[in-house]
């Protein structure tokens, strides 16, 4: 499964639109999520040890707090960068990554299992059928996720 996932990967990046690349390196200029509203994708920027970002076109669910979930695989490349650093970059796109909005610098964690509820609710909100089906072959290939919440604005964040 894990050389799936990686060949996956390696797909995705191929195919990724060239414009994710330059939003991934300009500062976000809103100060909050509402951007996001309205659609199905969001960029999210993570960033390497050398600081450089990596754009990688998400599903997400927007809660009425103001804040975005998304859920990923436990092993993603994404999970290991948020683990050491919090910033991310997030703005809305098309399913390759064309920004179609400004971005929002924000902090991102990894939810304990006990908040992975309100991540839920959030997503099922915004997606219907076709994400449970997706996230449904996706489990019984045992893929262990995680769920990550982005809160907008980043102390230092320019």
């Amino acid at each position: 499964m894990q050389r799936m996932s990686a060949l996956l990967n390696r797909l995705y990046a191929r195919i990724r639109h060239r414009d994710a690349f330059q939003a991934g390196r300009t500062p976000g200029s809103a100060r909050d999520l509402e951007a996001l509203r309205g659609h199905k994708y969001c960029l999210l920027v993570t960033f390497r040890r050398s600081g450089e970002p990596v754009p990688t076109p998400v599903w997400f669910g927007l809660d009425d707090a103001g804040r975005a979930y998304v859920r990923s695989e436990l092993d993603t490349g994404k999970v290991k960068r948020l683990r050491r650093d919090s910033h991310v970059r997030v703005a809305p796109c098309t399913v390759r990554g064309r920004p179609l909005g400004p971005g929002t610098e924000a902090a991102a964690r990894i939810l304990p299992a006990e908040e992975e509820g309100r991540a839920e609710a959030a997503l099922a909100a915004n997606y219907g059928l076709g994400r449970r089906v997706y996230e449904g072959v996706g489990s019984r290939f045992g893929m262990k996720t995680v769920y990550l919440e982005i809160v907008p604005g980043f102390p230092g964040a320019p």
